[in-house]
């Protein structure tokens, strides 16, 4: 059994179990929280409640004010704490597996090295609480020290309030965190596999290296927080909120971001590609003089921040951009074909004579987009009077958004508009064969008769 507590009081050398406290009758242990009360309130008569490594299995404190109450290494495994006020409470290395502590008060409490498996923390306020590990001494002579982690494994902490709550390197797979406030908290090494995180307030945490395979993030408000390194395979980003996110060395590839809001910095990429858009923003600068074509098919540059940039003829076949911010870039005779822009956005982008064929661009923006046929040249120099249009084979542009767009001569043969919005956009001379226009919106538009 634990007898001596964190390695930071080892100075006041070994102590035994405090036995009277042990399966203590109910009046006994009423008696002491009324002391407590007395002591709280400042009345004579009062006694701090000390029931440190006390055996207290299902005793129930619901209610219970126990403000700076001692309960180091005490077991309370299934103890009814509902509603109780344990501000600022020594509960370092207490034993809560499956408690019940719903609405409980456990501002700044000490919960280094606690075990709380299956607890219940529905509506819990732990603002400012501690749940970084502890060392402890055993009972052993050797003078022992084990390291223990916050064991928080299923825990429900719906509506839990945990801001600026200190959880570095705490256990939380499989935990529920639905519309929990972790605002400010630090969670640096935690684990979080699995855990519900559902409509979770965890703006401006620290979450470096944290593990959240698998995890629900749905909805959640992640506005500058720290992801740097963590790991989110399989994790759960929809319509969760990622603007300011710190996402240095995360692969994204396999999380779900559909209608995140998340931009990735350029910096952010591994270096080769981060290389690779340099040398062809150089490439472009200097007529071809230096630096060299960007070879980007395949790139993974999901979500993306390349506002404003000139990336014409690059090759990015096949590439990933994906929620990628390409607002009024310049991607003229690129080839595109085959790439994913589902929900990007390209809101004032030129794209004369790209290569889009095959692409997805599901859900896309490219309001008052430039989509263009390029006038050809000779060897030299002069025009030939030949044009090469935007090819939009086989394309799909599902909801997508082109008002204002310009998409005259393009070929978009087979491919989708089905519920795009197309207001005011010119596709004056298209090519329209097995075109698909099932509900989209073409108020105001110039389209060839034959697609009407």
């Amino acid at each position: 059994m634990l007898y001596s507590l964190v390695a930071a009081r080892r100075g006041n050398g070994k102590r035994t179990p405090n036995k009277g406290t042990a399966n203590m009758m109910p009046d006994v242990l009423q008696a002491l929280l009324e002391k407590h009360q007395a002591w709280f309130l400042k009345k004579n008569g009062g006694a701090r409640l000390n029931l440190s490594l006390a055996d207290l299995q299902g005793c129930d404190f619901s209610k219970s004010q126990m403000t700076s109450a001692k309960l180091s290494g005490a077991n309370l495994s299934r103890a009814i704490l509902t509603g109780a006020i344990l501000c600022e409470a020594d509960l370092f290395a207490v034993n809560l597996d499956r408690s019940d502590l719903s609405g409980a008060d456990l501002t700044r409490a000490d919960l280094r090295g606690a075990y709380l498996r299956g607890a219940k923390l529905t509506g819990a306020r732990l603002r400012g609480a501690d749940l970084r590990s502890g060392a402890m001494l055993t009972s052993r002579d050797d003078g022992t020290v084990v390291e223990k982690d916050v064991d928080l494994v299923d825990a429900d902490l719906e509506k839990a309030i945990l801001a600026k709550a200190n959880a570095g390197g705490a256990n939380l797979t499989g935990a529920n965190l639905r519309d929990a406030d972790c605002s400010n908290a630090r969670f640096v090494g935690a684990t979080l596999q699995g855990a519900i995180l559902e409509r979770a307030d965890l703006s401006r945490s620290n979450m470096r290296r944290v593990n959240l395979k698998g995890a629900n993030l749905k909805g959640a408000n992640l506005r500058n927080v720290n992801l740097a390194h963590a790991d989110v395979e399989g994790a759960d980003f929809q319509d969760a909120d990622l603007e300011g996110a710190v996402l240095d060395g995360v692969d994204l590839r396999t999380a779900n971001l559909q209608g995140a809001k998340i931009v990735r910095s350029s910096d952010d990429l591994p270096d080769e590609l981060s290389s690779a858009l340099k040398s062809h923003y150089r490439w472009m600068e200097t007529d071809g003089k230096e630096g060299a074509r960007a070879e980007l098919a395949g790139a993974d540059l999901n979500h993306i921040d390349l506002r404003d940039v000139n990336l014409s003829g690059a090759n990015l076949k096949g590439a990933n951009l994906a929620g990628a911010r390409l607002d009024k870039a310049m991607l003229v005779m690129s080839d595109l074909s085959g790439v994913n822009l589902n929900e990007a956005v390209l809101d004032g982008a030129t794209l004369d004579g790209v290569n889009l064929s095959h692409a997805n661009l599901n859900g896309a923006k490219l309001r008052n987009a430039l989509l263009g046929a390029v006038p050809l040249r000779g060897p030299d120099g002069k025009p030939t009077g030949r044009t090469w249009p935007v090819n939009l084979a086989a394309a799909t542009l599902c909801d997508a958004d082109l008002s204002g767009a310009t998409l005259r001569d393009a070929n978009l043969t087979d491919a989708d508009f089905s519920r795009a919005i197309l207001r005011s956009a010119i596709l004056v001379g298209a090519k329209t064969d097995a075109t698909i226009f099932s509900d989209a919106d073409t108020t105001g538009a110039a389209i060839p008769e034959a697609a009407k």
